[in-house]
């Protein structure tokens, strides 16, 4: 195609989807993918978001590991100090017990230590442990003499103790020493400011090695923040789009369906041609539908005369009123069956000629007095029905006006044509009414009105007499 054409088919194009119409199916597949295409997104980003959660509660647990771990070192290794200094001055041999529990079994600084290593990954971080543990086992060993001295001073028999502790013989300067001069050498060793210094030393290499935990972890934390609130701001407008896209596609079912419809209905029940307006599909319904009614409105027509239409009266027959009273919407429509008074009298007296004459007067009286949509039938040698179209039990005033006009024609009779009277019953139509039914609340109207008398009209559940 040469680019002169392409504007031709761009127009053609245009003038096509005016004509007939937008697809419904292509709209709702388009609208349809565009919505599962959002839905995935945002699923996709509200399982990231979650992930994030959960690495922002491991963050934080980790977080609160790495300062219960290094408060763990600190306790214990003030806990071993306090155990070990107060066997050496007090003798008491509990307190050397409880120093060696924590040293061999217990081992909270140990595990602390182990588990700091554990959550770190800086370089940084796993040299400031080492430098900790490192003075931790140079004061252990301080420690270790400083026991195996009081123990010796206070004659205490050292294989009762571990072999760490017998291992750690003083040096031969302290060999000659008195037992009262080891003891105090024991509580040299752990009181000096050497001891002190290296406990600060491991004190603050942990502060560090924390500090430089917290500093990875805050930072990490930061950085999922961050993370967070971008997938947020798009969750949020996944969402909006998503709520548009519904709306987009409520005002589309209501633009190109539900308006046409029902703009439909009010045509279908006037018996009109329904506008193609809408969706293209929409549009195809209705023009067969237009084609469907004309069809059937000539068909009407053309129904053969004799076979739907009383010879005598011309109104139509039995068959004609069966037809009618199956194909119409009786929900919003009333029945009226109207009954000769002594028509058989009328006959004896007057002779057949007569009475068809009769029955012509009372078929163009109740024909002229009622509209072209009402639908007038003989069904009956002197009994005549009349189906009215569209009319409900608010309009009963008008169905009486129509009854005592057709009585007033039937009572003249300079025409030659014995005067007659008639009963009538009435019944309207109901929410999901039968033709069987409505005929027999017509009946019994009917049968109401003879019993009063006759020459009156009765409606079915709408008198009070």
């Amino acid at each position: 195609m040469n680019e002169k054409d392409k504007p031709k088919k761009n127009e053609e194009e245009k003038v096509s989807s005016e004509k007939h119409g937008i697809s419904l199916r292509k709209v709702n597949i388009s609208i349809l993918t565009f919505a599962i295409l959002l839905s995935i997104a945002l699923f996709f980003t509200i399982s990231r978001t979650d992930s994030i959660y959960s690495d922002t509660h491991s963050l934080t647990q980790t977080l609160i590991d790495a300062r219960e771990s290094s408060d763990d070192v600190q306790e214990a290794s003030d806990f071993l100090t306090e155990q070990i200094r107060t066997f050496v001055v007090t003798g008491d041999k509990s307190y050397l017990d409880s120093y060696l529990t924590e040293i061999t079994t217990t081992k909270r600084r140990d595990k602390a230590i182990e588990h700091l290593k554990s959550i770190s990954t800086s370089p940084e971080t796993l040299k400031e442990l080492e430098n900790a543990i490192t003075a931790s086992r140079e004061l252990e060993e301080k420690e270790y003499l400083a026991a195996h001295l009081a123990c010796n001073s206070l004659g205490y028999d050292l294989s009762e103790y571990p072999a760490v502790i017998r291992s750690h013989v003083p040096d031969s300067s302290c060999q000659n020493l008195s037992s009262e001069e080891k003891r105090q050498k024991a509580i040299d060793l752990l009181f000096d400011s050497d001891y002190q210094a290296a406990k600060n030393y491991i004190s603050s290499h942990t502060k560090a090695c924390l500090n430089s935990l917290l500093s990875q972890i805050q930072n990490s934390q930061q950085d999922t923040a961050e993370e967070l609130r971008t997938l947020l701001l798009i969750e949020h407008i996944l969402a909006v789009v998503l709520m548009l896209t519904i709306l987009v596609m409520v005002f589309l079912n209501s633009l190109l369906i539900i308006r046409p419809v029902r703009n439909a209905v009010a045509k279908i029940r006037k018996e009109e041609d329904i506008p193609p307006e809408g969706a293209y599909e929409m549009r195809f319904l209705a023009k067969t539908y237009n084609l469907m009614i004309n069809t059937h409105v000539q068909s009407k027509k053309k129904l053969n005369y004799e076979a739907n239409h009383d010879k005598l009266t011309g109104l139509y027959n039995r068959r004609g009123y069966d037809f009618f009273l199956k194909n119409t919407d009786l929900e919003t429509s009333a029945l009226m069956i109207i009954d000769l008074d002594y028509f058989k009298g009328i006959n004896d007296q007057y002779g057949h000629e007569i009475g068809d004459k009769v029955l012509k007067k009372v078929a163009d009286a109740i024909f002229s007095s009622f509209r072209s949509d009402d639908l007038v039938c003989r069904i009956g040698g002197d009994e005549f029905a009349v189906i009215l179209i569209h009319l409900g039990p608010s309009l009963r005033t008008l169905v009486q006006a129509k009854y005592e006009a057709i009585s007033e024609k039937l009572k003249d009779g300079s025409d030659g044509v014995p005067p007659v009277t008639i009963s009538t019953g009435v019944a309207f139509g109901e929410y999901r009414i039968g033709a069987s039914a409505l005929f027999k609340n017509a009946d019994r109207a009917l049968y109401r009105a003879k019993e009063a008398g006759r020459a009156t009209i009765r409606f079915h559940k709408y008198n009070n007499d």
